[in-house]
């Protein structure tokens, strides 16, 4: 059984907010830095401890664990960085609290439509399947479009197809659906039809953007990445997308570079936030880039884009990192995120809250 304890993190204020390093206090040699080995997310955005149950915070926590518990022990016996990301968001996915799989938000149409990306760090190998509705892990499709065809992505019917084929388990359209979600659905459509909605707490200020509801609130995505012991890292990240989304509209988290990245050389990436931004600024990679061509740390060359230049953009959201060496970065510019670290050595941490540890 895992135990939870909060050891000291060295916080560094940029705009205002929290970046967390994985490092003791400053000048602190007597701390040895932890080596971190798999960092997960559940989505980022307004997510306050007022406005939160006892119940429902010790159901994300239990949430996020498991996932944790699922990617550590694929780690543990000497598996693939590969195998744990998917391991952990499988987990998330199967979970109705995490707008990804199971538990996804509904289209203007009243439809599920996921998208997820999985990479390797060790050979740039990328994966990712976009507007699907019957595969109950895209994180596996998107593993197999990596592995079991020439191509990156898939979309719709057509990542559907290849996913049976490939052996993916199909499930009827109906096996995605909650009825929090189908509610939260109705409610944006007799606000204003004409609205998107990020996944979302009712008691949130609203954005005076067109064409957004909400956009303050908790941006639904799951993510994960991992570092094993053969030294490769890789990340997975998958979604749901936007409640109320017209179109066939799809984000950042399926498109390599965008919202999910890895690179055996720098970092393994992944983000949650709107996406739009994410994409124009092409955030992991950019992350990735700083790191190689500026020589920025993983926290640093984070915080460039999340504290800086998404909010600039007039984006929020968070990341998760893990470097080539086992130091990890999870900063966020929203009032929470969804958030779990696990060390060499076992150590599980799970956070929701700004200034959790």
């Amino acid at each position: 059984m895992f135990k939870y304890w909060v050891i000291p993190f060295a916080a560094v204020l940029l705009g205002g907010s929290a970046v967390r390093a994985a490092v003791g206090p400053k000048g602190d040699s007597a701390m040895q830095k932890p080596k971190y080995v798999l960092v997960i997310h559940g989505g980022a955005g307004t997510i306050l401890k007022s406005q939160m149950t006892p119940e429902k915070e010790a159901a994300y926590k239990a949430g996020l664990t498991k996932a944790l518990e699922a990617g550590y022990a694929v780690i543990q016996r000497g598996g693939q960085s590969l195998d744990a990301v998917e391991a952990a968001v499988r987990v998330m996915e199967d979970n109705p609290l995490f707008n990804a799989g199971k538990g996804a938000v509904f289209t203007n149409e009243g439809r599920n439509e996921m998208d997820a990306a999985i990479m390797s760090g060790k050979n740039l190998a990328a994966g990712a399947v976009a507007s699907v509705t019957t595969i109950r892990n895209p994180i596996t499709a998107a593993r197999a479009v990596m592995e079991k065809s020439q191509h990156v992505m898939m979309i719709g019917a057509g990542a559907e197809q290849f996913a049976k084929q490939a052996g993916c388990e199909i499930v009827d359209p109906s096996y995605f659906y909650t009825e929090d979600r189908w509610k939260s659905l109705q409610k944006v459509r007799a606000a204003d039809s004409t609205k998107m909605q990020l996944d979302h707490d009712s008691a949130v200020k609203k954005t005076t953007l067109p064409g957004i509801e909400n956009k303050d609130a908790k941006f639904g995505t799951v993510g994960a990445v991992a570092l094993d012991k053969q030294g490769n890292l890789a990340a997975a990240t998958s979604t749901g997308g936007m409640t109320n989304k017209k179109f066939g509209r799809v984000g950042d988290s399926p498109l390599i570079g965008a919202g999910t990245y890895a690179n055996n050389a720098t970092c393994a990436i992944s983000c949650t936030g709107w996406g739009e931004y994410f994409i124009r600024l092409v955030v992991a990679k950019t992350v990735s880039d700083l790191m190689a061509y500026k020589n920025l740390s993983v926290q640093d060359a984070s915080a460039e884009l999340i504290m800086k230049q998404v909010p600039q953009l007039g984006g929020d959201g968070g990341l998760i990192a893990l470097d080539k060496d086992g130091n990890m970065a999870m900063p966020f510019n929203t009032a929470g995120m969804y958030r779990g670290t696990v060390t060499a050595e076992g150590k599980i941490e799970v956070f929701i809250y700004k200034g959790d540890y």
